[in-house]
């Protein structure tokens, strides 16, 4: 009976020791490295867990040997030749097992990476067909283009100000945005030119304040991901009647992470007409972008009352050009 007990005590601690360390490899390790790229760095952390898998296999057999062959020396430094013959003989089953294990799990996680690597390049080549429609809303460069047109017969030099930033917008979107990442100073350029542009064209009706602090510009990051966050700050900032409203942009790189936040004045009567409302079709479609291009590495919170609407994300870029 005693040895009934300890048998399944041996077999407890086999299958859940061996699950435990399968587990750990194949859904938390394996599928970092195939993210990250860094598959000789998982090669390292698979050869780790074998050998400790197999040292626990080798403990459980010479210490919990159901049969024992061989009366253990009561020296621990004499026990350690039938611990290392255990450790060899429990090699090729940790390898078996974990290796079995690890080739399922990356037949899985490559089809599925496979799979998103199309959807991405689909949406790419789709945002690449819209772009010179959707990009900038319509109403948006008309009333542009007919503030120019009113600034030229009051101020041309400010018209001509004007003209050369909006300028400057269409020539980024048109040419600089057939990619699927772009350097981030010309991105944050591109922004910088928007708000600008917004600014000039509300004057005095709304308080606008960006704040730009890059440490490294030679980061990349996905063309226009931002855009939509910007247009909906001005979109739906709240201008009743007594009231000035503001918006508030603050973009900041530090150590290849984008920390970026829009706050603008809401107000739910002066919005509930709207077709696609605070959340729209725009940000709902940064949010896709945001979960097939930077899956598991950004942080994306919306929050709105009946005042205050506020955008946060942070952003890992990337230090290098990816297709």
């Amino acid at each position: 009976m005693t040895e009934k007990y300890l048998a399944m005590i041996q077999a407890v601690i086999i299958v859940g020791s061996s699950f435990t360390f399968t587990h750990f490899l194949t859904n938390k390790l394996l599928p970092k490295a195939l993210r990250e790229k860094r598959m000789k760095r998982f090669l390292v952390q698979a050869v780790m867990v074998i050998f400790m898998l197999s040292v626990i296999f080798s403990v459980i057999f010479t210490y919990l040997e159901v049969s024992p062959k061989y009366e253990l020396p009561q020296d621990f430094l004499h026990q350690l030749p039938f611990l290392w013959q255990g450790f060899y003989m429990s090699l090729p089953a940790s390898f078996l097992i974990n290796g079995a294990a690890c080739g399922i799990k990356f037949y899985k996680e490559h089809g599925r990476i496979e799979r998103d690597h199309i959807l991405l390049q689909q949406a790419h080549l789709e945002n690449q067909l819209k772009l010179l429609q959707d990009q900038i809303n319509p109403h948006v460069v008309f009333n542009i283009l007919n503030h120019i047109h009113i600034l030229m017969k009051t101020d041309t030099q400010l018209a001509d100000f004007l003209l050369m930033k909006f300028s400057d917008i269409l020539r980024y979107q048109l040419y600089h945005c057939n990619q699927s990442m772009v350097p981030l100073d010309k991105e944050i350029e591109y922004l910088q030119n928007l708000v600008e542009v917004e600014k000039l064209r509300w004057g005095n009706e709304l308080d606008v304040k960006a704040n730009w602090e890059m440490d490294n510009r030679k980061n990349f990051i996905a063309p226009l991901l931002l855009v939509p966050f910007i247009e909906n700050a001005f979109k739906y900032v709240c201008r009743l009647p007594g009231h000035k409203g503001y918006v508030k942009i603050s973009c900041k790189e530090k150590d290849n992470r984008l920390y970026f936040y829009v706050e603008n004045s809401y107000s739910d009567i002066a919005t509930y007409k709207k077709k696609d409302g605070t959340g729209g079709i725009g940000l709902q479609n940064v949010k896709k972008r945001l979960k097939l291009q930077y899956p598991d590495s950004h942080n994306l919170k919306i929050e709105t009352d009946h005042h205050i609407f506020k955008i946060t994300l942070t952003l890992t870029l990337s230090d290098r050009y990816e297709l």
